[in-house]
């Protein structure tokens, strides 16, 4: 079978911009849920309430996105993407106005938690795979533009939801969040198409053969560290500012910008990971997701430093996000994608709905100080930067394998499949397979 060349842009720059609008009003809607939290916490909003059911709200909307997963990727192979995609739309919709109602706990884990997270679930699959299909050696700066839609409408929907809490009601911020998010996502989910046809997509929810494949384990160990770090800053950074003096107006200031730089830092991961290497560039910038808590956060008192953080920190924070269908092809292919994304989302289940409730535990066990749940968050991520690093040296390894076979210089062998001429290539005798140990640390673009 002829292999399927991408068209690495033409009307991919429209589905680019679709996926980007769709992630702005699904995990970018989710982002103001730190909004929500520090209201929550602060008003008494649904007596009787604990925090750990609170911060169970937020990481159950999240989980149950990656939950559905197998269920978005079956709706797909039997009825196509459009209508995945017109699923979320139908249940993120019901979720915020069912929100608008809820008068105890119990409802706003049924809105707010499941049913969102079903809604956001069926919209992320449906369109998480598209951007990479249409590229090959743009891939990781459209998908950067794609996941950087979150970032952007984290940054609106936190102030947005701000604004109308205090100057509408939250029943009304809820009711006007769900008609926005019901229009564009519709409009969105009628112009996207996919190209699963074109690639030969395999599209099965569940491929178990993937779990035989050591470099798939390290993918979704990265996977799982990077969602506990993650998740923790994400919810716990306007709470955060509230519990060293500052108003919830400022703490969701705060929650705003680390989304805004989530939105600015995604497009040029993508955008210079397609030349430095993408599982180098994922690695990098996962350590620097987890210095920088760990020298900035931690000693963060005033607003000034709060803001810095929030844009420096939030520019590496979503570097999952933003290279997970970019890296996960370069390890496993563009015919196992969409299997191994929806194995991936199942396993993210735990780590999404446990993190916040962990750092808030943390918090508590250490008398209101953030500083444990801040060290929580640093390791997260450097744990995660680690595992991807053993997954590029077995990157490092197949290409050397691949360059042996043919007769080339490994480091002339491009992960994206190009060859040089055979001019210019020594004997296959000629090239070694690397020691594991060695590929830790020698340098190949990856």
């Amino acid at each position: 079978m002829k292999e399927d060349v991408p068209p690495d842009g033409g009307y991919g720059w429209v589905c680019v911009a679709c996926v980007s609008t769709i992630n702005a009003h699904t995990w970018g809607l989710n982002s103001s849920y730190g909004v929500f939290l520090a209201y929550y916490l602060a008003n008494n909003v649904f007596p009787g309430a604990t925090r750990l059911e609170y911060a169970f709200v937020g990481g159950l909307s999240i989980s149950q996105a990656l939950m559905v997963s197998p269920l978005a990727t079956l709706t797909t192979r039997l009825w196509g993407t459009r209508t995945t995609l017109l699923i979320g739309v139908f249940f993120e919709t019901i979720s915020l106005i069912g929100a608008s109602f809820a008068t105890s706990i119990w409802q706003l884990f049924l809105s707010q938690g499941l049913c969102f997270g079903w809604g956001m679930g069926f919209l992320f699959v449906g369109s998480v795979v598209i951007a990479p299909q249409w590229f090959s050696t743009r891939r990781s700066l459209a998908n950067g533009i794609s996941a950087a839609g979150s970032g952007m409408g984290g940054l609106v929907y936190s102030l947005a939801a701000q604004a109308m809490i205090r100057n509408i009601s939250l029943a009304w911020a809820f009711r006007i969040l769900g008609i926005v998010a019901c229009v564009v996502n519709f409009i969105c989910a009628m112009l996207v198409r996919d190209r699963n046809k074109q690639i030969g997509s395999s599209q099965l929810s569940f491929d178990y053969r993937l779990f035989r494949k050591l470099e798939f384990w390290g993918l979704l160990a990265f996977g799982s560290l990077s969602m506990l770090g993650y998740i923790v800053l994400l919810f716990s950074l306007p709470n955060y500012a509230r519990t060293v003096g500052m108003s919830a107006s400022q703490g969701s200031i705060i929650g705003a910008v680390l989304n805004l730089g989530q939105g600015l830092g995604r497009p040029p991961i993508g955008y210079f990971s397609d030349g430095f290497g993408r599982i180098n560039m994922a690695a990098s910038m996962t350590f620097l997701a987890g210095l920088f808590p760990l020298v900035i956060w931690m000693f963060a008192k005033s607003f000034g430093v709060l803001i810095f953080f929030a844009i420096i920190g939030g520019s590496v924070a979503g570097t999952f996000w933003a290279i997970v269908g970019p890296v996960w092809t370069e390890v496993l292919g563009l015919r196992e994608l969409p299997s191994a994304l929806s194995i991936t989302w199942l396993v993210l289940v735990l780590p999404t709905t446990f993190s916040e409730p962990i750092a808030l535990e943390i918090v508590g066990f250490n008398g209101g100080s953030h500083t444990g749940a801040i060290l929580f968050t640093g390791f997260m991520y450097i744990g995660a930067a680690a595992m991807l690093w053993l997954v590029r040296a077995w990157k490092v390894g197949e290409l050397e394998r691949k360059a042996a076979a043919v007769g080339q210089d490994p480091m002339t062998v491009s992960p994206l499949g190009g060859d040089v001429p055979s001019d210019q290539a020594p004997a296959a005798a000629e090239v070694k397979i690397s020691p594991f140990v060695k590929r830790l640390v020698v340098w190949a673009r990856v």
